[in-house]
């Protein structure tokens, strides 16, 4: 069943992101970022995959940031809140989460990706500390780290992205993105085979970021120039500093 569910070269490319950047070691307790989105999904049920044919023993610890926009998923869903249907679909390949309260923001940031982002991002990383875990994992492939580094071009002024491995605190923690070398359609049909119903995103403004923005620009680029995207992704670590200001 599993060698259906992932293609042999979806699978190589996977392994050789966990090499390349040495994201799993023996011993680790790894903490799954699981939104209830197709990556975070795919990503929690990969990790476990992995596990079981691993030469080394991780721990997994599954963990689901409600940022309490149920009120938009219920209308949608039939009152079926955030933390019910991920738990609902994780169960589908016999994995269990936690839930934990995300924080709101109020006032006249309420309306902040940014800020919204990096409460949750902190959030992670006190829990990772509470729970022991050396390492969190997040769902990010690589169409996110391509449209990271136009929306840090485009806005921030400057060239940077996320990077498959970032060691922080002295080491003392580690983010991983082991999807880092695939794509998204690819992602989604390792979804559709494993039967996943993803979460409808219920943040209030879903549908209306800088990065769909950007998304959308990107799509009619690789419409016009479908090797666009690799070359950008092989681009990302080739940079000739010399040549830049």
């Amino acid at each position: 069943m599993t060698g259906k569910i992932l293609d042999p070269t979806v699978n190589r490319r996977i392994g050789r992101a966990m090499h390349d950047h040495a994201m799993l070691a023996e011993g680790d307790r790894v903490l799954v970022a699981v939104s209830g989105g197709v990556d975070s999904l795919v990503l929690a049920w990969l990790l476990d995959y992995w596990r079981a044919k691993a030469p080394i023993f991780y721990a997994l610890r599954m963990v689901h940031v409600d940022m309490g926009f149920s009120e938009s998923v219920d209308e949608l869903a039939g009152q079926v809140t955030p933390v019910s249907w991920v738990r609902r679909e994780l169960a589908r390949v016999g994995l269990e989460m936690e839930a934990v309260r995300g924080r709101r923001l109020g006032g006249k940031d309420k309306e902040s990706c940014f800020l919204c982002a990096r409460n949750r991002r902190q959030q992670l990383f006190e829990l990772a500390r509470e729970w022991k875990c050396n390492k969190i994992a997040f769902g990010h492939h690589q169409d996110d780290l391509i449209e990271t580094l136009f929306l840090n071009m485009f806005y921030s002024g400057n060239i940077s992205t996320m990077i498959p491995r970032q060691d922080l605190f002295a080491g003392r923690l580690t983010l991983i993105r082991p999807l880092a070398y695939i794509i998204k359609a690819e992602i989604e049909k390792i979804a559709n085979r494993l039967g996943f119903q993803c979460l409808v995103n219920p943040c209030p403004l879903a549908g209306r970021t800088r990065r769909e923005q950007v998304r959308g620009w990107l799509d009619e680029i690789y419409e016009q120039e479908p090797s666009a995207r690799s070359s950008i992704f092989t681009a990302m670590g080739n940079v000739r500093q010399e040549y830049l200001l």
